[in-house]
């Protein structure tokens, strides 16, 4: 866990929404880790009871009990936010999607997490899996598991109605693009979605995606974008990084600007750590050439120091990760954890 915060902190990424294991300590594993570092995290455990390996399997009552007890111990707790995560309908039994909603009801400033229509073999799947639902999205809602601050990864394949649908919901798409790319998935429909006033979020999906870098996410967003015949704007883009994705949570007030009372998560940019980056910025004319350049050409090497809380927490060339109660932040050296 704390060398996948540290790559999160070194690629400029200050909150993140994780997927844990279906193994509770894995959740107590990640926020145990991101309270030492004073990170605003979500998590959840996986939900997963069936069409999946027997020793990755939960219960529908086993996964509630769980789910319950994570969400007392942690939501709220410090920096910490918990997910509902049925990993996607097709491992879930409409047993546990049930239990999910309870749980959502009974604690309804939680968040919730999943994927869908991610590809068109998944879409056949769950026709298969619900038959007497409309739709893939009709899975979730007719467990209440569409609602705000419930987030739906990739989202590439929907259906009129399911556009719709999530914007009456409140409910924010995960825009995914290097994993969308990666995987061949399709090509999320953006401005179908913006025109339907969606929240959106763009994220890595780092389990299928190639990079945990959000400027690297941005590139590919915008190649996306290209091939449909829209050119992404770098501020949205920046936006759906930033305070988008912060507003679509409704966690603005806490992160995702430098507004007065916010939070102080934010990053440094070494633009000379990249030489292509650092050619182009210098015959830039005006800040939108400058955004643009850096949504298309940045990784992870730009980032020269992140900040938690207004405190620092990771510097290029050496690993400055956590607190402690008596000496303040912890200084690592390169390759130790």
């Amino acid at each position: 866990m704390p060398v996948f915060l540290e790559q999160l902190l070194s690629n400029g990424t200050t909150t993140a929404s994780v997927f844990a294991s279906v193994h509770s300590h894995s959740v107590d594993a990640f926020f145990v880790a991101a309270e030492e570092l004073g990170a605003r995290m979500i998590c959840g455990k996986v939900m997963m009871d069936r069409n999946c390996p027997d020793y990755l399997q939960d219960t529908p009552e086993s996964a509630y009990h769980d789910s319950k007890s994570l969400i007392e111990r942690w939501h709220g707790n410090g920096r910490a936010m918990y997910a509902i995560t049925p990993r996607f309908a097709p491992t879930s039994s409409p047993e546990q999607l049930k239990k999910a909603g309870q749980l959502a009801n009974e604690h309804p400033d939680t968040f919730i997490q999943t994927h869908m229509s991610e590809n068109l073999s998944e879409i056949a799947w769950i026709k298969s899996l619900y038959p007497d639902h409309r739709d893939y999205l009709d899975v979730y809602q007719s467990f209440d598991l569409a609602r705000d601050r419930s987030l739906f990864g990739h989202c590439v394949h929907l259906q009129d109605r399911e556009y719709q649908a999530l914007a009456e919901s409140g409910s924010t798409i995960t825009f995914c693009p290097s994993s969308n790319l990666f995987l061949g998935s399709g090509l999320f429909d953006y401005q179908r979605a913006k025109d339907h006033n969606i929240p959106i979020s763009i994220a890595s999906d780092i389990g299928a995606g190639t990079s945990l870098s959000l400027f690297t996410n941005q590139s590919d967003a915008y190649k996306i974008c290209q091939l449909q015949g829209i050119s992404l704007d770098p501020f949205e883009s920046l936006y759906r990084c930033t305070q988008g994705a912060a507003d679509a949570m409704g966690l603005s007030h806490l992160i995702g600007n430098l507004n007065p009372g916010t939070e102080a998560d934010f990053i440094e940019l070494d633009i000379k750590a990249s030489p292509i980056l650092h050619q182009r910025l210098v015959r830039c004319n005006d800040l939108a050439e400058q955004l643009f350049a850096i949504s298309i050409l940045s990784d992870e090497r730009v980032i020269a120091a992140t900040y938690l809380n207004g405190k620092l927490v990771y510097k290029k060339g050496s690993k400055i990760c956590g607190h402690n109660s008596t000496n303040g932040l912890r200084y690592l050296s390169n390759g130790s954890m």
